[in-house]
């Protein structure tokens, strides 16, 4: 049976870049941002982001090139005899395992919050009972297990209908659909009373709140954040390697999914951050700040039921993006 191929470059750039974007660029990074002290932690960022990130991505798609193969058998095909680099790939598979066991969770969540926007649910709660609903689906395993599998059904469902036909056709959907409701988002952001107390506090960097967070806790969360939004680190990235034809420069390629997967993560804080200081709430109130903190802007926020449906589309093409990756 021979291999499957992808129709198109662009089909590999919106592939490798929803294996980039997700959770990471959009529930993570903004929270990180608002703890230790908005622009500061980002220039951090940036730097791992061009000094790790970019030559580990290079080095991933290298190997896939070179292999033909993913993860699981690249180093297998590659490696000389007496060797034993093939050991790697058991721990990055048992990585990639582990990961999507915590992706699918928290995307099962992100699935749940819309169809609770597009239901109305939110709408005449109060704070308190804005943060409960977030509280009993944590604590409800029939319910975290039923959104997850869901999700898992509706990602192997993509990728059964085989890589032309399922995966890149339905990501290069995605991905369109996403990069559109985010500048939607933008814009109203933007709009918002205060929003550019919220651009000032994200772009502007204040190294003295950065110092009272804890410099190396903020170089280690900067490190950590470069490697988890990129999806490098454990092979993911190999797979799209193995599609990059020979007259292609990785760097070239690895550089521009760095650039979308940046441009991405950089629009999600001009979404949270001008919401955030518009109404007068914590930028930095950790992993509930989507799915507390944001739910109870949009109840306040004019056709806040509408604004937040799309946030909600716009974080599942987000997260489904990569898991089918």
């Amino acid at each position: 049976m021979s291999r499957e191929n992808l129709s198109s470059r662009l089909g590999f750039i919106l592939l490798s870049a929803g294996c980039a974007i997700g959770l990471g660029n959009i529930w993570r990074f903004p929270y990180m941002v608002g703890k230790y002290g908005g622009g500061a932690f980002v220039l951090v960022y940036l730097f791992f982001l061009i000094i790790l990130g970019l030559p580990i991505i290079v080095m991933e798609y290298s190997v896939g090139r070179a292999s033909k193969k993913s993860v699981a058998q690249s180093f297998h095909v590659l490696e000389k005899k007496g060797q034993k680099w093939h050991w790697f790939s058991y721990v990055a598979m048992a990585g990639n395992y582990l990961l999507v066991m915590f992706y699918t969770t928290i995307a099962g969540w992100m699935l749940a919050y819309f169809v609770k926007m597009l239901n109305g649910d939110f709408i005449g709660l109060t704070p308190k009972e804005v943060g409960d609903v977030f509280s009993s689906l944590q604590i409800n395993p029939q319910a975290s297990v039923f959104w997850m599998v869901l999700i898992v059904v509706i990602g192997c469902g993509i990728c059964a209908v085989g890589l032309q036909r399922g995966v890149e056709k339905v990501t290069k959907v995605m991905m369109g659909l996403l990069l559109a409701v985010m500048l939607l988002l933008v814009v109203k952001s933007l709009s918002l009373d205060g929003a550019m107390k919220g651009v000032e506090f994200y772009l502007i960097p204040d190294f003295n709140a950065l110092m009272e967070n804890g410099i190396f806790n903020a170089i280690y969360g900067a490190m950590g954040q470069a490697f988890f939004t990129l999806s490098i680190g454990m092979g993911g990235m190999a797979i799209f390697g193995s599609y990059i034809g020979r007259e292609r420069s990785l760097t070239g390629e690895g550089f521009r999914v760095l650039a979308l997967d940046t441009f991405v993560a950089t629009m999600a804080g001009l979404i949270i951050f001008p919401a955030c200081m518009s109404f007068g709430v914590d930028a930095g109130s950790g992993p509930g700040l989507v799915f507390v903190t944001l739910p109870n802007i949009f109840n306040v926020m004019d056709n806040g039921q509408m604004w937040g449906t799309l946030f909600f589309i716009f974080m599942n093409f987000a997260a489904l993006s990569t898991i089918i990756a």
